[in-house]
């Protein structure tokens, strides 16, 4: 009976398989070894749509529900709630996390040619922060669907630790490292003893100095961009007649991928239709009413992530929302990115000085940072995080595989 890994991520996943001596990963979408985590049920076709497929799909302007990021609802009081399919249809949050690991195994049996039961499945240092109980909560959620959809055997590995078993089955001598896994909903880091000899035990609990992390990450970037860009177009932070700031909770809404929906309801559309007379520039409330009205909500929190892509490496990239109003288009740099994303970058960095007081050791005794996660592609976090730990050396891993490779070594230990 073989196995797998997976890394059920809140961007993208990927399923590892033992392959000869080492782990490869597979093919879970054509050729592609990633797949954004998004699932599309399309109510005009009557068919479930997942990663890209799903994403264009929802783009192509099929009547659905699009589902992006569902890991974050994890431990949250909405887990066990259900969401509206758009065709009168309602599903749990925690089924559809269950559907979307289904569809990793099925590749990863195609794959494998064979079925698979056992599994290494990731997870966050901390689903939820600051909260044990909703953080135990959410690994018993992410474990119950593994469970429901044929897995028999589950185990569970820090993600920052399997991105440092990934890193360590490259080196030639012993080392300490700082591993920064830093993805779409979790900035997660571990402090490893590694080394060819250390890599030898399966037993690795005593290299693990510490390990520490905080419910920040891509997508919180991309919140920030969008309020701090497309959504003043529509009146956030805006004031009324009498001065006041206008309510805010709209666009928080707006700008959080699993809570858009929850705009659309008839009873909050009616609400903000009466509160047009707050609205010093009638202009904003017409396009924050055409974007709720045409349900544009995930469309231009896609355009915020594509913005924030656009200009990660420098320069800069006009944001296009020709949906809303024609001609309506904002020129978006670097500078802006950086400073919408200040606060983040700074609990960022906390988190990982953090992480090595905990382990009692010093900065400078620190050898290397390895970076992964989509998210360390973003030069001006991956920056302020070498800033804080000069001395080491910093090395990039494969940004999206790194931690389900690594979790594949794990298995390959545990299971072999």
């Amino acid at each position: 009976m073989t196995y797998c890994a997976i890394d059920f991520g809140t961007s993208n996943s990927a399923v590892a398989l033992p392959s000869g001596g080492g782990v490869r990963l597979a093919p879970v979408e054509g050729a592609y070894t990633t797949l954004p985590t998004s699932v599309f049920f399309n109510t005009d076709e009557h068919t479930r749509e997942f990663g890209r497929a799903a994403l264009e799909a929802y783009i192509d302007g099929f009547d659905g529900r699009l589902m992006r990021s569902m890991k974050s609802i994890l431990g949250s009081a909405l887990a066990e709630t259900t969401t509206d399919l758009g065709d009168g249809s309602a599903i749990k949050y925690t089924d559809i996390i269950a559907i979307f690991v289904d569809h990793l195994k099925r590749k990863a049996e195609a794959f494998a040619g064979a079925p698979i039961a056992r599994a290494v499945l990731g997870r966050p240092v901390f689903f939820v922060d600051d909260d044990p109980r909703a953080d135990g909560l959410a690994q018993k959620q992410l474990e119950a669907a593994a469970r429901s959809v044929g897995f028999t055997e589950i185990h569970f590995q820090y993600e920052p630790i399997a991105a440092a078993f990934d890193y360590e089955s490259r080196l030639t001598e012993e080392g300490l490292v700082l591993v920064a896994d830093i993805g779409g909903g979790t900035s997660d880091f571990s402090l490893v003893r590694v080394g060819p000899e250390r890599m030898k035990r399966i037993e690795r609990k005593d290299d693990v100095l510490a390990h520490h992390g905080v419910h920040v990450a891509g997508t919180d970037f991309d919140r920030r961009v969008e309020l701090t860009t497309i959504l003043r177009e529509l009146g956030y932070r805006s004031l009324d007649p009498e001065g006041r700031e206008l309510p805010n909770r709209i666009y928080f809404d707006l700008a959080t991928w699993h809570l858009i929906n929850t705009v659309y309801a008839p009873k909050r559309v009616s609400e903000l239709k009466l509160m047009r007379h707050l609205y010093t520039d009638l202009r904003q409330h017409d396009r924050l009413m055409r974007v709720v009205e045409r349900r544009l909500g995930h469309a231009l929190a896609a355009r915020a992530e594509e913005a924030k892509i656009g200009v990660a490496a420098g320069g800069q990239t006009l944001i296009d929302l020709d949906e809303v109003e024609d001609d309506l288009r904002l020129a978006f740099d670097e500078a802006q990115l950086i400073e919408a994303g200040l606060d983040e970058v700074q609990r960022i960095v906390q988190a990982a000085r953090d992480t090595v007081q905990a382990a009692g050791i010093a900065p400078r005794d620190v050898g290397a940072i390895y970076f992964t996660g989509g998210s360390t592609g973003l030069a001006f976090l991956s920056n302020a995080l070498a800033g804080a730990f000069s001395a080491a050396k910093p090395v990039f891993g494969d940004r999206l595989a790194s931690v389900a490779t690594g979790l594949g070594i794990h298995a390959q230990r545990i299971f072999h």
